[in-house]
Formats: structure tokens, C-alpha cells, sequence
């Protein structure tokens, strides 16, 4: 691998001229000292799971209201040292992103949209009163970290490398206000499927003691707090022997807003797809988006439209609701079987995953993988 000069003096993002990035950033390489071996690595990559194989570098980039964003790195993944009254710790000024680098069929590999993860970037930086990364500077941070950890990527089904950009307060106060220095970093991880087990569909509990979001919230942030919250409802999920959870609206505990960490669609038998408005309570997934574009793409109507429960469960019931499925970075396109409630469950169809469930997670992942056209332009080659 060949690797970029190390970092000028002058901020890569001055905060006097609007954040703008003057030049095309550079990192400075620090490498591994211990890196994995080639065969042990490989041996981790047959079977990685989801989120708990590492590679061996990061990136990490530091802003200060003096220096703007600097000293950007590629280094040996780590524990970072952090002061104790660190801003992150105690007022949880946090975001982060999820996305993946993919093999391609001539062994390079290329990103999914990424520069639509740097926009969700900035807009959660901005909702959580942090200061935005330039989105220039995210993209190239994602590329530094995919060309150094290329070899990461499994070459088994449904494998990729796993990108986390994440964002922390840095600032050593204990004070209530937003911090004015902050660490920006990106870890990978070797992935294989998300959920586990060969169920043709997974199960969900719907959630009624316990919202995700409420209207003026952080919902459409990409926030570690939206995800702590859910984590009691997950809980209750697991419990009753369901794979995730449904959350309603906070306003009249009715209306299907999203899962856990996943947008959710419906599909009717007359061929239409429907999946819950982008009002600010909910993530807006740009799985969903490439997901509604691809059926548009094929001909098929698509609303963005408010669900109400008991009209799934009457539409289920009836046959009108012929599909539904969840959609993220990490399940990519998952059937959805049963709904569970605290007054019974109901099976979607046979339970099992629709003929237009199936062909839009094959379209997407044909994309991703470089199989298919890409009239979008949304497959970016990193190498």
C-alpha cells in the first residue's frame, strides 16, 4: 500500500472561512507496529459476525476553535486517553455513521454513496450543536481508511468491510454548552450477515410502553442517545423471543415510525410499497432512499405515508398486506414474518420473504457489488 505525506502546519478546515476545505487533505501514516498476520486474519474472516472483527488502523482527525480540523492520522486502532471530565462523558455531544466498502468482481473495492453519509453527517453535527465535518473531508476519510484495510474485506457471501465515522467532544469541562474541541474517527470492521440464524423472516415486537423519538427530538439524528434509548425496548423484545423491535409515535402511540436501528416498508397486493414519512422523528436511512429510487426505478409506486398499527394488523389479516420488510447498512433488506403485541401476533402473508422483498434486496446488493448498472452513480471505486 502506498500512503500520503504527512499533514502541513495550516488547518485542513478553517473555521473563519465558513469550514471550507482549502486543499485535498492528506494523512500522515503511523502504522500498525503489531499488525494481524496474514493467516490469522484470514482465519477471522471466515466467519466474522457482525461488529467484532477489527482491522488494524483508524483515522483520526482533531478540531479546535484556534486550529480548525488538523492533524488528520492514520494510525493503529487503540484506546483512546481521555480525561475524565471530557464533554462526550457527561453530556453526550456524540454522532456517528454506518456504511460499507465493498469487493468488486475484479478484486478492487468501492464505496456506497458515500458522500450521502457525509451530508446525514453534517446534519446530526448540526442538530446536536457540534461543529460540522466538512463533508469533503469525511469522504476522503472514508477513502484513506478503505484503501489502507482493502485486505479486510471477507470474500464470503453477504462479506464487507463495516466503516464507522463517528464523532466525540473532546473539550475537558463540566459545563453545560457545546464543546469547542472535538475527535473524529474511523474504525473498520470485517462483517458477515446481521442477523443470525436462517429464518426466512424475523419477528417484531411492537413496542407500547416505549417511544424512540417525539416530535423536536434528535430522532433524525444519527445520535448514540436515540440508540441507548431503544436498548430497554430491544430488551423486552428479546424477551418475548423477537428479533427487533417496532417502535410507534410518541404523540399517539398509533403510528409506525421505525425499528431499532432500521427503516421499515410495506408492500400491497396491488404491487404498491409504502413506508413511514421523514417528519423529523425518523432516521432517514439512505438504504430506504436508494431502496425507493430502485422501485421507482422498476415501475412501482411508492408512498411516503403515515401506517397506522391496527390498519397492519386488519391489512395482514385481509391479505391487502402481501409483504414487509426492514432495511439498514448492516441488514441491508430483511423480511419481516410476524408482529408481535401484547394482545397477540400476526403473520405478514406466509411468513416468509415476497417476491418484491427478494428482488429489491437483489438489486441493491447487485449494485453495491459492482454486478449491475449504476445509472445513479452511486458505486464510487476506492481501488
Amino acid at each position: 500500500m502506498s500512503h500520503t505525506a504527512s499533514l502541513a502546519n495550516a488547518p485542513l478546515a478553517d473555521p473563519s472561512d465558513g469550514g471550507a476545505v482549502h486543499s485535498s487533505p492528506t494523512f500522515a501514516f503511523e502504522p500498525n507496529a503489531n499488525p494481524i498476520a496474514a493467516n490469522e486474519r484470514a482465519a477471522q474472516l471466515v466467519n466474522p459476525g457482525f461488529g467484532r472483527v477489527f482491522t488494524d488502523h483508524m483515522v483520526t482527525i482533531r478540531y479546535s476553535e484556534a486550529a480548525g480540523w488538523h492533524d488528520a492520522k492514520i494510525v493503529a486502532r487503540a484506546p483512546f486517553t481521555m480525561d475524565s471530565a471530557s464533554a462526550v462523558l457527561h453530556y453526550a455531544q456524540e454522532i456517528f455513521e454506518g456504511m460499507k466498502a465493498y469487493r468488486l468482481p475484479d478484486g478492487g473495492a468501492a464505496l456506497f454513496r458515500p458522500t450521502a453519509n457525509a451530508a446525514r453527517f453534517r446534519s446530526s453535527a448540526e442538530r446536536m450543536a457540534m461543529v460540522p465535518l466538512p463533508e469533503e473531508l469525511f469522504v476522503e476519510s472514508v477513502r484513506a481508511i478503505v484503501r489502507q484495510e482493502a485486505d479486510w474485506i471477507p470474500d464470503i457471501d453477504g462479506g464487507a468491510l463495516y466503516l464507522r465515522p463517528f464523532m466525540i467532544a473532546s473539550e475537558v469541562f463540566l459545563g453545560v454548552k457545546p464543546s469547542a474541541e472535538y475527535l473524529y474517527a474511523v474504525i473498520a470492521s470485517s462483517v458477515g450477515a446481521y442477523f443470525k440464524g436462517g429464518a426466512p423472516a424475523v419477528t417484531l415486537w411492537v413496542s407500547q410502553d416505549y417511544t424512540r423519538a417525539a416530535p423536536g427530538g434528535t430522532g433524525a439524528a444519527k445520535c448514540g442517545g436515540n440508540y441507548a434509548a431503544s436498548l430497554i425496548a430491544q430488551a423486552e423484545a428479546t424477551r418475548q423471543g423477537c428479533d427487533q423491535v417496532l417502535f410507534l409515535d410518541a404523540v399517539e402511540r398509533r403510528w409506525i415510525e421505525e425499528l431499532g436501528g432500521m427503516n421499515i416498508f410495506f408492500v400491497f397486493d396491488d404491487g404498491t410499497l409504502q413506508t413511514p414519512p421523514l417528519t423529523g422523528t425518523i432516521l432517514p436511512g439512505i438504504t430506504r432512499d436508494s431502496l425507493i429510487t430502485l422501485a421507482r426505478d422498476m415501475g412501482l409506486t411508492v408512498r411516503e405515508e403515515p401506517y397506522a398499527i391496527d390498519q397492519c394488523r386488519a391489512d395482514a389479516a385481509s391479505g391487502r398486506l402481501r409483504e414487509a420488510f426492514a432495511c439498514g447498512t448492516a441488514a441491508v433488506v430483511t423480511p419481516i414474518g410476524t408482529m408481535k403485541m401484547v394482545d397477540g401476533a400476526f403473520d405478514i402473508a406466509d411468513g416468509g420473504a415476497g417476491e418484491t422483498t427478494s428482488r429489491l434486496r437483489q438489486a441493491l446488493i447487485d449494485l453495491q457489488r459492482g454486478v449491475a448498472p449504476d445509472p445513479h452513480g452511486w458505486l464510487e471505486r476506492v481501488i
